[in-house]
């Protein structure tokens, strides 16, 4: 099973609550257990925060979300002036600055930034998929694959 979404949004505030209702809407019609998809929705949160945030160049930005099999790889790409995630330091208490970077690295299986000077930033999430007993994904899966489903 494939679904992919490709979401091509205005950098503003508004479409961040958008994209989040838009991809919740597929994993919740798939059965994604509610805490898989509460870790995706905050991780999809900070990203595209970041761009609103932080992308300078650039009146828009791209979710591509890729749900396969039992992973949801989201790509967030913008048209900013990119960032070294790695020289971002921790936050402390009460810190802002580096929090999402620290969030997302928290909650995905893999994160991966890559940044084109001038030319924009990816951030790529991934996070694996659990079904609840009886899903519609789990069965996808299941018929795909010749197993259970679970």
């Amino acid at each position: 099973m494939e679904i992919s979404l490709d979401l091509l949004l205005p950098r503003d505030a508004a479409s961040v609550p958008a994209s989040r209702k838009i991809l919740d809407a597929a994993l919740q019609a798939l059965g994604v257990e509610d805490q898989i998809c509460d870790d995706i929705e905050l991780m999809l949160t900070e990203a595209c925060s970041n761009v609103i945030q932080h992308a300078e160049n650039g009146d828009g930005y791209t979710v591509r979300a890729t749900i396969l099999d039992r992973r949801c790889v989201i790509k967030v790409i913008d048209s900013g002036p990119g960032f070294e995630p790695e020289t971002i330091p921790l936050p402390g208490p009460g810190a802002e600055r580096g929090r999402g970077v620290l969030i997302m690295r928290t909650l995905a299986d893999d994160v991966r930034f890559s940044s084109v000077p001038d030319d924009g930033a990816l951030v790529a999430l991934e996070k694996r998929l659990r079904y609840g007993k009886g899903s519609l994904g789990g069965r996808l899966v299941a018929d795909a694959s010749g197993s259970d489903g679970q």
